[in-house]
């Protein structure tokens, strides 16, 4: 039986039902939001190879088609000489200028991913992250609108790229707090490692939203995802809930200086969702992550439509910057996420390209073949979480995944040259363990870290956690893609040695803490030792 753990009294079936509808709520909610951002960041991987083509083979099929027997006049969507590529994308050194467009994004959200916990933890998340929404949705709608007007200026994709990737640091610190204040520490692992999905989905989506129009309007590979951003922005600011003790009665509200309610007259007997709802709210106590705190001794009855998102009276003290570095484990997973998220975001910027370059495909088609590395993301991610939940060991499970990683890497180089079968296989297995131990670590190990036991229960330690391990991730998330199209003008090969390299300083980084996890079967003093770091 399910009881209250501050009162110890059980909890009532509605009671439950009401806690249980709350957390899937916020569970979809934050999932769509994010996949929004990735649903925009993905275009541009696609758009690439169409910046950028091969003039020479469309000249030949021009003459081709100019040539023939029947004496036909060249199409007019035939373009002879360099007028094929998008300037400035035109010239020799175009991976450079491409992967400078990433790493404008990239380095911009590295940077920003810093600022955006210490703001986090200061305004409304439901505000922050709604209003960093609907900017980079605009934004996106922009870099799509160079095309519609014919803007062939570097410095303006460049320009945009970095305000987009200054607005995007406001999403990552705000859904996983809210995750996290609604989620408790059982199963966390699981539940994250499905909610983790989101990243792979919107890649999914934006690689198909993108591939539809890359052939021919490539501005609305852009647009689209755009305006639903935007629109989803709308979504948040109206129904994101951030914390249980957000919950509020609209009305019948004491007046004690305590701010407890009174407990009703009536009992809250009808069912959740249909009629009323009971709700909790403690202003002088300290806010608690197991959502079952919603309900204690004092209960009430309202309707489910008024409830609305208030302000809590008692605020935590927000943690410092060095105050959360002290925290055990932070540095080692934050170093850690630098080289996987290198990995992962190389994959996520070039793979389609890479595809169209060495199975010669076109932008469409290595596109939508791009996609199976994300469906292999999302089996990963949850498969990462379950065995860290079984095992009770984190880092662990991330040395096991980036250990098999970097020997995949290599094979996926070889394999992706002997036709499609393989290559769909090794995209798949590739894409499992590659985004394996960056889901766990941007998920439950952040939400781990920033619940801490030397916390006492401060929840606002969370998004500062959670931007100091995503914005040391996302410097590698920056170098990743731009060594890829330095590197590549040497031969791809060059970029899976990178890749392979990264994988192993990944998990040289996290040794110290595999030994301590490893450690506590054998040793019952280091087994208490490791529960309290």
């Amino acid at each position: 039986m399910t009881t209250n753990k501050q009162t110890g009294e059980p909890l009532g079936i509605h009671q439950r039902a009401c806690t249980i509808g709350y957390k899937a709520f916020t569970f979809i909610l934050t999932f769509l939001l994010y996949t929004c951002f990735h649903l925009t960041r993905k275009p541009i991987s696609i758009v690439k190879s169409e910046l950028h083509k091969n003039c020479s083979s469309v000249g030949e099929l021009a003459n081709m088609v100019s040539g023939g027997g029947g004496g036909l006049q060249p199409s007019p969507t035939f373009h002879v000489g360099m007028d094929c590529s998008w300037k400035p994308f035109d010239k020799k050194n175009y991976k450079q200028l491409l992967g400078a467009m990433d790493y404008s994004f990239l380095c911009a959200y590295a940077v920003g991913m810093f600022f955006s916990g210490f703001i986090g933890e200061r305004v409304p998340i439901r505000l922050f992250l709604a209003a960093g929404m609907l900017a980079s949705g605009l934004l996106t709608c922009l870099f799509g609108l160079g095309y519609v007007y014919d803007v062939h200026s570097l410095a303006f994709y460049l320009l945009v790229q970095v305000a987009n990737g200054l607005i995007q640091t406001s999403g990552w610190p705000s859904v996983v707090t809210c995750i996290g204040n609604w989620f408790g520490k059982g199963r966390r692992g699981l539940i994250m490692g499905v909610w983790n999905s989101h990243t792979s989905v919107g890649n999914i989506l934006g690689s198909l939203i993108a591939g539809y129009w890359v052939s021919t309007n490539w501005g609305l590979s852009f647009i689209v995802p755009g305006l639903v951003m935007a629109g989803m922005s709308v979504v948040c600011f109206f129904f994101l809930i951030e914390h249980p003790n957000d919950l509020k009665r609209l009305y019948g509200r004491d007046s004690s200086p305590d701010k407890t309610l009174r407990r009703p007259n009536k009992r809250c007997d009808d069912v959740c969702g249909h009629i009323k709802v009971c709700l909790q709210y403690r202003g002088s106590e300290t806010q608690r992550y197991d959502t079952e705190m919603l309900l204690p001794r004092d209960t009430v009855c309202v309707p489910v439509q008024p409830v609305v998102v208030v302000k809590r009276e008692s605020e935590p003290t927000p943690i410092s910057f060095m105050g959360a570095l002290r925290i055990p484990g932070v540095v080692e997973f934050a170093f850690c996420l630098l080289f996987a998220k290198l990995v992962n975001y190389t994959f996520l910027f070039w793979l389609p390209l890479y595809m169209t370059k060495a199975a010669h495909l076109d932008a469409k088609k290595a596109g939508d073949l791009s996609t199976l590395f994300d469906v292999g993301g999302i089996v990963g991610g949850i498969l990462a979480g379950v065995i860290s939940d079984k095992l009770g060991r984190r880092a662990t499970t991330c040395g096991i995944m980036l250990l098999l990683a970097a020997p995949t890497l290599y094979g996926f180089s070889m394999i992706s040259r002997f036709g499609m079968g393989p290559t769909i296989a090794m995209l798949l297995v590739c894409g499992g363990l590659v985004n394996g131990p960056y889901a766990l670590i941007t998920t439950a190990v952040s939400a781990d870290l920033g619940t801490h036991k030397s916390l006492k229960g401060n929840a606002r330690a969370l998004s500062t956690v959670t931007a100091i391990i995503d914005g040391t991730g996302s410097i590698g998330a920056a170098l990743g893609p731009l060594l890829a199209g330095l590197l590549s003008a040497w031969g791809w090969d060059q970029v899976f040695y990178m890749l392979m390299m990264a994988d192993f300083l990944a998990l040289l980084l996290l040794l110290r803490l595999v030994m301590k996890e490893l450690s506590k079967k054998s040793s019952p003093s280091s087994s208490v030792e490791l529960k309290e770091h």
